[in-house]
C-alpha cells in the first residue's frame, strides 16, 4: 500500500476483562482474513509460556491482517487489573476499539477497568457480545449491563452511540441478529471500516511514539509505537524526545510492521502505521516521541497508574541456597530486575540499606507473582518478604489504596461471605439477586484485605463463588484488619521428614510436606489449628523394639499435603516470615531460623 494512502489504515485495540475471549477472537480474525493458515495453532498470541498455562493475556500484542485492500492493526491487550500498564500504553497507538464481553458473565470489574481507560482517550467503540452460544448466555441482561455501564463512564453523548454486534469467538461467527448461530467474521471486519476512523496526521513533522520495547542480540534496542504524524524512513536520522530531554541524532537501521505473528521489513511509514524501529546506540524509555533532527515536536503521553503493593526480593540464604539455580548473588537479581524495567511499566524497583534486598512494587499481587514466576524458571534462587499495599499521605491524612470487588456467588453461602467482609472493613455498593440461586455482591475494600482474602473465599463457598477486583484509587485508612489467626507449624530439625512423625503433627494442623521431604530448620512445614507457632520435629522416627503394642503398630494413614503455590504463598505469609523460591520448590520459612532466638 502507498505510505501517501492513509484512508485504508485502520487501528483497533481489543479490550475485555480476563477470559472473555479477546485471544481467540483474533485467532479467528487471522484465519477468517487469510492472514494465517487455517490449520495453525490456538491462540497464536499467547506466546508466553505463562500465558499458555494460564489461558491469560499478560503482554500487550501488536498484530495486522489484510482484508478487501484495508490494513487493520490489531493490538491485543490484558484483561487483569495487574497488568492495566499495558493496557493505558497500548490504547494510545489506536482510533477505536472492539469491547469484548462474556454473554453469560456480562459486565465484570475488568470490563469496567479497561472500558474507562479507552473512553478516557476518546476512542469510538464497537460492542461484541462473545460466546452467546454458551447455554447460560443471558444476552439481554449483557446487553442491558453493557448499557448502563456506557452511560455511567461516558464523557460525552457521542461515546454513548456504538454497534453492538453478537458472535463466538471459538466458533468463528458475528453477526448484528442476536438470534444467529453460524456464519463468519465478516460483520466484524466491515464494522471496524465503517465504525473506526482513519489515522489523521496531528502536525507537519514526524512524531512517533514508543508505547512498547523489545530487545534482540543483534539488533539492540527495538521501539514499537505508532506514527501519529509524518513519516520515517530507513537511513534516516531522528531524535529522541521525551518531556524538556533531546537525545544524540541517531540513524534508523532496520524498520518493520505486524502482519499476523509475524514482522515484516519495510523500508518507509507513515502517520497512522504502528511499526517496530532499531537503530539506537542505549535502550529507549516508554513515552519517547521519536522526531525529525531539528524538530522536537515531544507526543502527550498517557502517565500509568502507580503501583500499590510492594515485596523485598532478596538472595536466598536458607541452608538449601545453591542447591538448585545457577542465578545466586545480588549482582544476577539487580541485572535482572533492571532488565524487567525496560519493558515492565507498571514496575519500580529501589534500593534498600542491604545491597542483598530491594524493593520491587507493582500492580497487584499476580503482577509481581508473574515476575517471580518466570524469575524462578530462568533459574534464579530468591527469598520474597510478606506483600506490603503503599501508602500515601493526601492533604496530611493518611490514604491507602481500595479495590472494587465483584463476587458472583451462590445464595447460601451470602452470611459467611458479607461476615467475613465485614471484619475486613470491606464497604457493600450493590447487590443483585438472579433466579438461579445465584447473586452478585460489589464491595469497596482496601487492598490489604484481599491478601489472604482469595483462598478464604474459595473454601467459604465451596470453589462456586467467582472473585474479580480491580483498582479503585486512595482513599483514608480505614484501621487495623485481622490478618491471618492460625499459627505455622515449624521445624527445629534438618533432615528428612518421616512418615512416622507426620502422623503425629497432623493432628495438630494442616500440613505442607510429605515423608521423603528435606527440611531445615525454621521452615514453615503447616498451618497450625489455634494462634501461635508450633516447634516441631518433623524428622523423628520411632523406636525400634521386639515388643509390639496393641493397636500402635497400624498402618501410617496421612492426608495429603496442601501443595502451597507462589501466589497462595503470598497471601498466607506473615511480616516474620519469607518465601523461600527456587526452580524447581516454593518453601516457606522464619525470617529467623533458630528457634531458640525467635522466642
Amino acid at each position: 500500500m502507498n505510505t501517501a494512502d492513509r484512508s485504508l489504515i485502520r487501528n483497533i485495540a481489543i479490550i475485555a476483562h480476563v477470559d472473555h475471549g479477546k485471544t481467540t477472537l483474533v485467532d479467528q480474525m487471522l484465519k477468517q482474513s487469510g492472514t494465517i493458515k487455517q490449520e495453525s495453532a490456538e491462540r497464536v498470541m499467547d506466546s508466553n509460556d505463562l500465558e499458555r498455562e494460564r489461558g491469560i493475556t499478560i503482554l500487550a500484542k501488536n498484530t495486522g491482517i489484510t482484508y478487501n485492500n484495508y490494513e487493520i492493526n490489531i493490538v491485543d491487550t490484558p484483561g487483569h487489573s495487574d497488568f492495566g500498564g499495558e493496557v493505558e500504553r497500548t490504547l494510545q497507538m489506536v482510533e477505536g476499539f472492539l469491547l469484548l464481553v462474556d454473554a453469560a458473565e456480562g459486565v465484570l470489574p475488568g470490563t469496567r477497568f479497561v472500558l474507562s481507560k479507552a473512553l478516557q482517550l476518546n476512542l469510538k467503540p464497537i460492542v461484541l457480545i462473545n460466546k452467546i452460544d454458551r447455554k447460560d448466555a443471558d444476552i439481554e441482561r449483557t446487553e442491558s449491563l453493557v448499557q448502563d455501564l456506557f452511560l455511567d463512564l461516558a464523557k460525552d453523548e457521542s461515546q454513548l452511540d456504538f454497534p453492538i454486534l453478537y458472535g463466538s469467538g471459538r466458533i468463528g461467527f458475528v453477526s448484528h441478529d442476536s438470534s444467529v448461530r453460524s456464519g463468519d467474521m465478516k460483520p466484524l471486519f466491515e464494522a471496524i471500516l465503517k465504525y473506526i476512523p482513519a489515522p489523521v496526521s496531528k502536525a507537519d513533522h514526524l512524531q512517533f511514539l514508543v508505547t512498547n520495547l523489545d530487545h534482540s542480540d543483534f539488533l539492540g534496542p527495538i521501539a514499537i509505537g505508532r506514527v501519529f504524524s509524518g513519516s520515517i524512513k530507513v537511513g534516516e536520522q531522528i531524535i529522541c524526545c521525551k518531556d524538556d530531554a533531546v537525545s544524540a541524532p541517531v540513524r534508523i537501521t532496520k524498520m518493520f510492521k505486524f502482519l499476523g505473528v509475524n514482522r515484516v521489513e519495510t523500508q518507509e511509514a507513515a502517520y497512522g502505521d504502528i511499526i517496530a524501529v532499531t537503530g539506537f546506540n542505549e535502550p529507549v524509555s516508554l513515552g519517547t516521541t521519536i522526531c525529525n533532527v531539528g524538530y522536537p515536536l515531544p507526543y502527550p503521553y498517557v502517565k500509568v497508574d502507580e503501583p500499590t503493593v510492594s515485596i523485598y526480593f532478596s538472595v536466598n540464604d536458607s541452608p538449601f541456597s545453591g542447591r538448585e539455580g545457577t542465578f545466586l548473588t545480588s549482582r544476577h537479581l539487580k541485572d535482572r530486575l533492571e532488565k524487567e524495567l525496560r519493558t515492565n511499566v507498571a514496575l519500580r524497583v529501589e534500593p534498600t540499606n542491604s545491597p542483598e534486598s530491594f524493593k520491587v512494587s507493582g500492580r497487584g499481587q499476580l503482577h509481581l507473582g508473574v515476575l517471580v514466576e518466570n524469575m524462578r524458571r530462568e533459574g534464579f534462587e530468591l527469598q520474597l518478604s510478606a506483600p506490603e499495599v503503599i501508602y500515601k499521605t493526601i492533604n496530611g491524612v493518611k490514604n491507602e489504596p481500595i479495590e472494587l470487588v465483584l463476587l458472583d456467588i451462590p445464595q447460601e453461602n451470602q452470611g459467611v461471605i458479607m461476615e467475613n467482609l465485614g471484619r475486613r472493613k470491606a464497604h457493600m455498593t450493590n447487590m443483585t439477586t438472579y433466579d438461579d440461586g445465584r447473586m452478585r455482591l460489589e464491595y469497596l475494600i482496601p487492598s490489604r484485605a484481599l491478601l489472604g482474602f482469595r483462598s478464604q473465599f474459595l473454601t467459604d463457598t465451596r470453589g462456586n463463588g467467582i472473585m474479580n477486583f480491580s483498582f479503585h484509587g486512595y482513599e483514608p485508612y480505614k484501621g487495623d484488619i485481622q490478618t491471618r489467626t492460625k499459627g505455622a507449624i515449624v521445624s527445629m530439625e534438618n533432615g528428612e521428614a518421616t512418615g512416622f512423625a507426620l502422623d503425629n503433627l497432623q493432628e495438630r494442623g494442616i500440613l505442607f510436606i510429605k515423608p521423603g521431604d528435606q527440611v531445615y530448620e525454621g521452615m514453615i512445614i503447616g498451618e497450625g489449628s489455634r494462634e501461635g507457632d508450633m516447634d516441631v520435629n518433623p524428622c523423628k522416627e520411632k523406636k525400634l523394639t521386639n515388643m509390639r503394642a496393641s493397636g500402635s503398630d497400624d498402618a501410617i494413614k496421612l492426608q495429603p499435603p496442601k501443595v502451597m503455590e507462589l501466589e497462595a504463598c503470598m497471601e498466607w505469609i506473615k511480616p516474620d516470615e519469607l518465601i523461600e523460591v527456587t526452580p524447581n520448590h516454593v518453601r516457606l520459612r522464619k525470617k529467623t531460623l533458630r528457634a531458640v532466638l525467635r522466642k
